[in-house]
């Protein structure tokens, strides 16, 4: 064994560079320890290419790509990986070309993040109602981001009503405690964009009077159950992506 050298204890350490550089704690160690080689790579990247105010980076694959020296194929894993392991909410762009929004967890995160958009008190009113709705469910990952806020924002623009948000919200989660019962795979609703279908779907065909009322009480008992049986459930496929239809909570 070589003998190392260390600094006395009461000497000052100081850096070299002082700017450029990212605080790698806890969060880096726990994510190496759960990450493949690719996927902590693009962490460590995203992480020194993020804004430190608000923890959000976007590229696209082909950037990626480039600035990592592997192929878009595999970018598109290691994305993949980030997401399911709730170490960054993705919200992949439109098309191939559109840019990807990264948001780096909170629980990955060393800084306080910082909102820098102005918002009126009705906007703020209704962000929080989305929020406090979200955080509610159960069955989501108890992490209501800065990407989620700017996704409440944009649905308070388009002059989407809450009423048909929280309906969305209520049907999402009913239908995800539902699936948990019948044996998919134990990933919570994540991200505000889970519902975009479901609001659409709601729009569309509005529910029926008392229904909201209906699936209260149905997550009430679902998760109640839930609770009570969880050490004795098991995980077997991913149904993030796609909620079922409507039918299938009635």
């Amino acid at each position: 064994m070589s003998d190392q050298s260390f600094p006395p204890m009461n000497e000052r350490l100081s850096l070299k560079q002082t700017t450029g550089w990212f605080p790698a704690g806890d969060a880096f160690r726990k994510a190496l320890a759960i990450l493949s080689d690719g996927a902590f790579r693009l962490f460590a990247y995203l992480c020194l290419e993020a804004d430190r105010r608000s923890g959000l980076f976007q590229a696209t694959h082909k950037e990626l790509a480039l600035a990592m020296g592997k192929s878009k194929r595999a970018i598109g894993t290691y994305i993949a990986e980030l997401d399911a392991r709730g170490i960054c909410h993705v919200r992949p762009g439109k098309n191939q070309f559109a840019h990807t929004t990264f948001e780096i967890s909170d629980s990955y995160w060393p800084y306080r993040r910082s909102d820098d958009c102005l918002e009126s008190p009705e906007q703020k009113a209704y962000v929080e109602s989305v929020r406090t709705c979200f955080l509610s469910l159960g069955c989501g990952s108890g992490e209501f981001g800065v990407t989620d806020a700017a996704d409440a924002r944009d649905l308070q623009q388009r002059g989407i009503p809450l009423v048909v948000i929280e309906e969305a919200m209520l049907m999402g989660a009913c239908r995800k405690y539902s699936s948990w019962f019948e044996g998919n795979a134990l990933e919570p609703i994540r991200s505000l964009r889970y519902f975009d279908q479901l609001i659409a779907e709601i729009q569309k065909e509005p529910l029926p009077s008392g229904y909201p009322v209906y699936l209260r009480e149905k997550i009430k008992k679902l998760a109640a159950l839930w609770d009570e049986n969880a050490k004795s459930s098991s995980p077997a496929r991913k149904d993030e992506d796609k909620p079922p239809s409507r039918e299938t909570i009635q």
